[in-house]
């Protein structure tokens, strides 16, 4: 499923073709939106805006589309006239005279007035986007230091997007390894140097991959792999998708879990893992206070 940056990077190209225009048409495959489609003809698209993986497309009047792309969804931007070479199934269509946006293959769609976005079952429920402008590292402590999240494993925890929006399978991966800590850290167990430096990794890894289109690998390094002749698969991350190879930081064998019924990738040297059993007891204890970390 695309993350919070392979959305924002779609919505960004949306953007470039239909913000500020008028759009000529807009059809709709599900027939309990075909009713929308005369209310949107003709209006001016005035923003696209991402919530996490979900985009919302808004027009003049005070409509907006809701998109959600799930697993299979893909938003393609083309020149007015023109489709893409796909078997992918027609979904939304926005027009003007010079581009057209079309979403293909995506099952959650829904048009809403404005004042239904922030009661929408999902948008709702949405913590803080991770890549919404002026999100600040503090925003993102309050949410790892909430002790509402106090008892959640790590590699649970950055799936959830009631959490912070926008992170998925890959980004969790890295993030946990530029922070150094171990998928099955909880949240309450954290110091505050810890805490702190997870917040700060979540936002510079996820920032880092919006504009990079998804390399999370130091970027020096990157760069030198790819002079190299390496392939882009080869040199992307620092640890996703390279179990059994090894960690360009350490050389220990980067291994694969699966938690939650989750893969997830980590070094387990520079990613410690807790001293403590892992067993069922440990889901009743009490949470640790906020001193040093055990490490």
């Amino acid at each position: 499923m695309p993350e919070g940056p392979e959305i924002r990077r779609a919505a960004d190209r949306i953007e470039r073709a239909v913000v500020g225009r008028i759009a000529t048409e807009v059809r709709f495959s599900f027939p309990h939106l075909k009713r929308y489609e005369k209310h949107l003809r003709g209006q001016r698209v005035t923003a696209v805006e991402t919530r996490g993986k979900a985009m919302l497309v808004r027009f003049e009047g005070g409509l907006c589309v809701y998109a959600h792309s799930q697993l299979y969804g893909r938003w393609y931007v083309v020149s007015k006239g023109k489709l893409p070479r796909t078997n992918r199934s027609l979904r939304f269509e926005i027009h003007n005279p010079h581009k057209s946006a079309l979403l293909y293959s995506a099952s959650e769609i829904d048009v809403l007035a404005a004042a239904r976005v922030a009661r929408h079952p999902f948008l709702s429920k949405l913590g803080p986007d991770v890549l919404a402008k002026g999100l600040e590292e503090d925003a993102i402590l309050e949410r790892v230091t909430d002790p509402r999240f106090a008892r959640r494993q790590l590699h649970a925890l950055l799936l959830d997007q009631g959490f912070v929006a926008g992170l998925g399978n890959y980004l969790r991966s890295e993030i946990l390894f530029v922070a150094g800590l171990h998928p099955t850290w909880r949240a309450g167990e954290l110091s505050d140097t810890d805490a702190r430096m997870l917040a700060h990794c979540i936002l510079r890894v996820a920032r880092q991959a919006y504009r990079t289109g998804g390399i999370t690998n130091d970027p020096e390094r990157a760069k030198a792999l790819k002079a190299e002749g390496m392939r882009r698969a080869q040199y992307r991350h620092h640890v996703f998708t390279r179990d059994g190879r090894a960690c360009w930081t350490c050389d220990a064998e980067v291994r694969r879990e699966v938690l939650g019924g989750r893969k997830i990738f980590h070094c387990p040297r520079c990613q410690p893992a807790p001293k403590r059993p892992l067993s069922s007891r440990i889901e009743k204890a009490a949470i640790p206070s906020r001193g040093p970390a055990n490490r």
